[in-house]
Formats: structure tokens, sequence, C-alpha cells
């Protein structure tokens, strides 16, 4: 008999993972199914450049995984069974149940309205294909000098702002946020920045919470209200709420909480990765809803289920940070380094080239998908006698 993986998520951290395993398991030994609601891998990174009228190259999954043994299955997942190990999902073929052995939970997040209100009704979000796609069509709609407003000061509140600025210079584009500009980064980033976000005519509310969006502005706790014919939403991110509604053990914002192989502590044959997961890195900080926190999750948790599936050792490579990378615009962009645990430090890359080590970052990553090892290595065959331990009743440390 196979042995049962199934994948839940094809974005950065489930194609990866899916990809890994296919590559380091022998196809004899194991089944991999691929579950994702879209045909297309989506470059979330770029989700504020398809906004602003660009063109993303087309990633069909079904080209990605040609050849590898990954079988995908296109259906949106409406439900996990962790007691009778089963996926609950619903396609274009109708209603089904996909049974495993190993669960792989990437499911990722979305956008969250933060519980604001008129954030759901009037309010674009950024964090799936088809949110850039609707704020796409209605900023082709703006006529010059109407404004738009971007409410949340993080890497995606910057990024969009400074996209949609650099796009549309006869729009009228302001950023609010609740704490100071960029108050994470280094004192060079934050003057990088700001004279960024000047130079492109972005209008600056700091130290601002939005308590309320309307359809035509958006309004602060002060009372004051800000003009926004067209409101970009990036205040924070939500996990998928299937998690929540199954045994596993979550934190109160939905996350599984997972042990430093990314399995799930109350369900051994589960693990999660990417945004799903509550990890931890180095200092034990919890790390950050990211891409650069995704990806090697998404490493260990493949080379993990591998390790135990085949008698190998489990990996040991510590989670940790070297850089937060921002593309501000086309032309300029910020490489902020920083500590093991995220903090920033004073180094800093600025100006073209950090927009050009951004590109190439964006690039690597979607190579990465394609090619989840970096040097090719044989498939190992899989111990029966460690898949059968590799249960809910009896799973080794």
């Amino acid at each position: 008999m196979q042995h049962r993986i199934v994948v839940l998520g094809a974005g950065y951290t489930g194609a990866i993972a899916a990809g890994r395993l296919a590559r380091r398991l022998r196809p004899e030994d194991v089944s991999i199914t691929l579950v994702n609601a879209e045909p297309d891998f989506v470059e979330r990174v770029r989700l504020h450049q398809l906004a602003t009228g660009q063109d993303l190259k087309s990633r069909p999954l079904g080209e990605m995984f040609a050849g590898t043994g990954v079988r995908l299955r296109l259906a949106r997942v409406t439900g996990v069974d962790v007691d009778r190990r089963t996926v609950a999902v619903t396609g274009a073929d109708g209603t089904g149940e996909l049974e495993y052995d190993t669960l792989v939970y990437a499911l990722g997040s979305g956008w969250s309205d933060q519980g604001v209100p008129g954030v759901a009704e009037h309010a674009h979000e950024i964090t799936s294909r088809a949110g850039a796609l609707r704020l796409r069509e209605r900023l082709a709609g703006l006529t010059a000098g109407q404004p738009v407003a971007v409410v949340g000061g993080g890497l995606t509140g910057l990024e969009a702002a400074a996209e949609i600025a650099e796009a549309r210079p006869d729009l009228d584009v302001t950023l609010v946020t609740r704490g100071g500009l960029g108050d994470w980064l280094s004192a060079k980033g934050r003057d990088h920045v700001r004279g960024v976000l000047a130079g492109l005519g972005v209008t600056v509310h700091e130290h601002t919470d939005v308590t309320a969006v309307a359809a035509g502005h958006v309004t602060t706790a002060d009372g004051a209200t800000v003009p926004a014919a067209v409101t970009v939403w990036t205040t924070g991110f939500a996990v998928h709420p299937v998690a929540r509604a199954t045994g596993l053990e979550v934190t109160g914002a939905g996350r599984i909480v997972v042990d430093r192989s990314m399995r799930s502590v109350s369900h051994p044959d589960v693990y999660a990765v990417g945004d799903a997961a509550l990890a931890t890195g180095a200092g034990d900080k919890p790390l950050r809803m990211s891409c650069a926190s995704g990806v090697p999750t998404a490493w260990q948790a493949a080379d993990a289920i591998a390790a135990r599936l085949t008698g190998g050792k489990l990996p040991k490579v510590p989670l940790r940070y070297f850089n937060q990378c921002v593309s501000l615009g086309r032309k300029e962009g910020l490489i902020q380094y920083v500590t093991a645990d995220d903090r920033a430090v004073r180094a800093a890359l600025t100006g073209r080239i950090a927009a050009v080590y951004k590109e190439l970052v964006c690039r690597g990553a979607a190579w990465g998908v394609a090619n989840p090892l970096l040097v090719p290595a044989p498939r190992r065959r899989v111990v029966r006698e460690r898949a059968d331990a590799v249960s809910p009743a009896n799973a080794p440390a």
C-alpha cells in the first residue's frame, strides 16, 4: 500500500512542500495529492503589481508539476476530519472526500477587516488574485485627481501605496498608518521610505487609526475623514477558517500549533506550514506571516515527513530571518537587514539596486516552487514499519 500524503493549498508553501516530498520519496511508496481551488500558481508577493495594471506570467500548476508524480486536485477545501483522517472538498465534479495518512495543511491566510465597520462593503484587498483584479478594474476607472487611501503601514501597505502612486501619478494617494511610518525599520530604512513616498506624491497620515470605511472616505479615531474614492485595506491577515473547525490545537487566531518539525502538537499525522502555522524561530519568537517565513517551514515539514517515513535524520535547520525586502514601485526598493529574530539592524540597501534585489527575490521564490530541491537527491524508499508507525495512535517523537 502507498502512504497517502495530501497537501492542502498550492501557494508558495504548499506547492514547495508537495514538490519537495515528490523528489525525496519513491512514487511506488507514496501518493501525493495537492489540493488547490485555482488551476494557476499565484505569485502573491506581486499582487500589488497586478492591481496596478501589470500583467504577471501565467504559471499553470499542471505544467509545474508535470512528471513529478504529484496529483493535482482542483477543488475547494470545505472541512478536515482529523479523527477519520479525511478532507472534504468541492470542485467542478461535485463534492468528495480524500483520505490521508499524512496531511500537510497549507491553506494560508487572506485579508482581515479587523472588525472595522464598512471594510467588507467598501474596501479592496490584494491578498488574492481575485481581489487584485477587482482593484485593478476599479483603479482603471478612476479619473485624474481622485483620491485613493491605502490603510495599513506594513510591508503590504508600503508596496501598494508606492506602486499605485508610481503607476498612476495623476491620482491623489494617501497612506494611513496606525504607527509611525516604517517604525520597525532602521533610521536609514525609514528615511528612504519617507523620501520615496514623498517623491511619488504620497500623503502620509501617521499614528492614525481608521475606525470606519464608507463609499467615499475613511473615518479616523479623532473623527476626521480622509477622502477615498478607493480604499485599499492592508492592516493584516486572517488565517483560513478550516483549521479552527477541526480538533487540531490552534491559537486564538486559528493558527495550528506545531513543533520544530512543523508537526501538529495535538495530531502527529498533520503538519502545518506557512501562515497557517504558529511556528517559532530564533529566540522562540513566533514567525510572522510572510513568504520569508513560509518557505523555510515548507522545507522543514517536507524533510521531516521524508525522514520519518524513511528512517532518516530529522532536520534541525534553524528558522531565522536575514532581511526584509520591500518594493517601492518598479524603480526603488529597500532591503532592510535584520537579526535572526527579525529586528532591524543599521545596514540597509536602498535605491535601484534594492529594487533589482527584490525582483530577483521574487523570481527566485517562483523558481523555487518548480525546483524545491537546490541540489538533486535520490528518492528514498519508505520503510514500511516507519510508515505504519506514523499514525495518530503511535507516532514517534
